[in-house]
């Protein structure tokens, strides 16, 4: 899942973009609101963190020109202020959630997952396609019961997947989604992960979930084919 970090001190920023990254998200970072704003007209994000004091423009600012112009990405505010004004204000510039300074890195992950599953078609939270589940909030991938290892940027790929069952992933649509802009790496990187997804999830089962779309990209079906 891509993420638009949107924060002025740069030692934070870098820890947390850090600490989401390890976690396998990919994440853009900016550091004043014209460019935080910039970046999410310009790509599809799957969340962004958005700070409130920010130079060039603030966080409540950003996030009312967001929605005005139709972006509904999900927006978890940051702010060192806890008055409940500020609060107020940020939800109702449009923002999904409220986060006050100083958080435990654990509960920004657990809002971004709330956040995220409030985008899903799946509410559950745990995802299923066919006999192969994936839990958000472990990290825990099982098919027909079986436990499977998986790497980060593997996991993050297949949850991708997972999040969209039966449609058509292009190459271009995973790398935007799960590589962030400052990825230098070789033009056939969707096509080795999924290969290393293909060796784990379907090469042991009879049952093939993958389908390869000639030309176009990939597909995670929901009924799928034999081997």
């Amino acid at each position: 899942m891509r993420i638009l970090l949107v924060e002025d001190n740069r030692r934070l920023n870098n820890s947390l973009r850090m600490s989401l990254v390890e976690d396998g998200y990919a994440v853009d970072p900016a550091f004043d609101g014209l460019e935080g704003e910039e970046l999410a007209r310009s790509a599809a994000y799957d969340a962004i963190i958005l700070d409130i004091m920010l130079p060039n423009k603030d966080g409540f600012e950003v996030c009312r020109e967001l929605r005005a112009n139709r972006i509904n990405t999900p927006i978890l505010m940051l702010t060192a202020r806890d008055a409940v004004e500020d609060r107020v204000n940020g939800l109702d510039s449009g923002a999904d959630d409220y986060l006050v300074k100083p958080f435990s890195l654990s509960e920004l992950r657990a809002r971004l997952r709330a956040l995220m599953r409030r985008e899903s078609s799946d509410r559950a939270g745990v995802l299923a396609v066919a006999d192969l589940s994936l839990d958000p909030a472990t990290h825990r991938v099982t098919r027909a019961g079986q436990e499977i290892q998986l790497t980060t940027k593997e996991y993050a790929l297949l949850e991708y997947f997972m999040r969209n069952p039966d449609r058509l992933i292009s190459r271009e649509m995973a790398e935007s989604h799960i590589w962030s802009y400052d990825f230098e790496g070789t033009s056939n990187v969707v096509d080795v992960y999924v290969r290393r997804l293909r060796r784990k999830i379907d090469d042991p089962f009879e049952t093939k979930l993958f389908e390869t779309i000639r030309g176009a990209g990939y597909r995670l079906c929901r009924t799928p084919g034999k081997g």
